[in-house]
């Protein structure tokens, strides 16, 4: 089978590979394709990727190209993480919400609508692509906003794209890990959009484990999202939120917390990911290096919500290993291999809702518990999310909603509904400025709104 990651000299990519490389069932990818338009950094990945399968018996074929048609031909498979305008881009969108007093961050927020107008148009060209060459493959989205993106380029490809995060399955896996229960044997309950949700249950052998794990003083404090939200705060929802809702429940705190840190994590992984592409140049390990940039990387995740900063993060965030059964490259495999094989896996995906959350429009993309099988994959019953969840979700849901058409038709009164209709703009002015302030930073919303750019340094940054 033939796979085409997009994106394929980005950072993550070796842990796709990994994966791979552990997978010895059949039938198994055999043929690996890297796609991106940095031709350097595709030959240095290659590299990188060579040197991870050293001494790997029938590792599959890889190949790099700068063409997008030549990836995807043929292929059975494609893994999506395309970043439209580079880690320079996010930093844009980060400081541009920053300079107003608002949440700058890739996803979440304005930040989240400025990445999705720029990177939506990409992504339904890079769908229409691959229904006119490689029909029956099976897209896994990773390209942030991860629900947005899967949800447009659904327009074109149907349930034949799911959204990949991580961020769910790994607050699973540790919630047992804590319990010393077998994670092969839990059943998460849990509802949300893509970084909005919340595990409302662990259920091991049809028992709900969850509301002693928050009883235990110990086991929370010691869970990232205890000290991240407060194990007082978790106890008065009943709940364990995604990590990303810390960004609203904490809002302010975050901006405040952001801003006096004076580096965001755009410029942090800027910095970090740029000197790890110099060196490259002049050492033969580039795995090495490539390990220890990552374990950096790990380190100072979310920094701002645990009182640290990216230079200096008061808590280690769990280890970026990403092992075959986990994280989003686990994820991916296991959906390939339950498709390919047959193999029934349930995992917490971005699909399209149909009637599993009443309240949310049938095409719109949900994260839920999921089957995956040769059909594909079919989200699973739910219960009803509360007042508060299903209202939050609506809302926002809305925003991504506006987004995509203002992403597909050019609208910038679509573009300003996102942004002001957001929760976490709560102010019409405020959105109008972001939206000119976007556009005027991004070469591609200021082509895609048909505007003259008033501020040519930042319109350069973006690129």
């Amino acid at each position: 089978m033939k796979l085409s990651i997009l994106g394929g000299g980005g950072f993550r990519t070796p842990y796709v590979w990994q994966a791979l490389l552990r997978d010895m069932g059949s039938p198994r990818v055999d043929e690996v394709s890297l796609y991106d338009v940095d031709a350097e950094k595709l030959t240095t990945m290659a590299a990188l990727l060579r040197q991870l399968a050293a001494g790997t018996p029938d590792a599959p074929r890889l190949t790099t190209t700068t063409s997008l048609e030549e990836s995807i031909a043929g292929c059975d498979f494609v893994f999506s993480a395309i970043r439209v305008g580079g880690l320079e881009g996010r930093r844009c969108d980060e400081h541009v919400a920053l300079d107003l007093g608002v949440l700058g961050q890739e996803t979440t927020g304005p930040g989240g609508i400025a990445y999705a107008l720029r990177t939506v148009p990409v992504m339904v060209s890079v769908a229409e692509t691959i229904a006119r060459l490689a029909p029956n493959a099976f897209v896994m989205n990773f390209t942030n906003p991860a629900g947005i993106i899967t949800e447009a380029m659904q327009g074109v490809l149907g349930d034949r794209v799911v959204g990949i995060c991580d961020t769910p399955s790994g607050l699973g896996r540790r919630v047992a890990a804590a319990l010393d229960v077998d994670q092969s044997r839990i059943h998460m309950d849990y509802v949300g959009l893509n970084h909005l949700g919340w595990m409302r249950g662990v259920y091991f052998d049809g028992r709900d484990i969850l509301p002693e794990f928050i009883a235990d003083d110990r086991l929370l404090g010691e869970l990232e999202e205890g000290q991240v939200f407060g194990t007082e705060w978790i106890r008065d929802l009943g709940v364990i939120p995604n990590e990303y809702l810390y960004y609203y429940y904490f809002n302010r705190d975050a901006v405040r917390a952001i801003i006096d840190a004076g580096t965001t994590r755009g410029d942090f992984l800027a910095r970090t990911q740029s000197e790890f592409w110099t060196l490259s140049r002049d050492t033969d390990d580039k795995a090495g290096l490539w390990r220890r940039t990552v374990d950096r990387r790990s380190a100072s995740y979310m920094a701002e919500a645990t009182g640290g900063t990216q230079d200096e993060p008061a808590h280690h965030h769990e280890a970026d290993s990403d092992p075959a059964d986990q994280g989003y490259a686990g994820v991916a495999l296991g959906v390939m291999n339950a498709i390919a094989r047959n193999e029934q896996a349930t995992m917490i995906l971005n699909v399209r809702n149909g009637n599993t959350i009443a309240g949310l429009p049938a095409d719109a993309v949900i994260e839920v518990p999921t089957l995956v099988d040769a059909n594909g994959a079919h989200p699973l019953s739910v219960p009803a999310p509360s007042l508060h969840q299903l209202g939050l979700m609506a809302q926002v849901k809305e925003v991504e909603r506006h987004a995509i058409a203002a992403a597909l038709t050019g609208s910038p009164s679509e573009a300003l509904l996102a942004f002001a209709l957001h929760p976490l703009v709560e102010s019409v002015p405020t959105a109008r400025r972001l939206l000119q302030g976007y556009t005027e930073a991004h070469p591609q919303l200021t082509e895609l709104f048909g505007r003259t750019p008033a501020t040519p340094g930042l319109a350069a940054a973006a690129r």
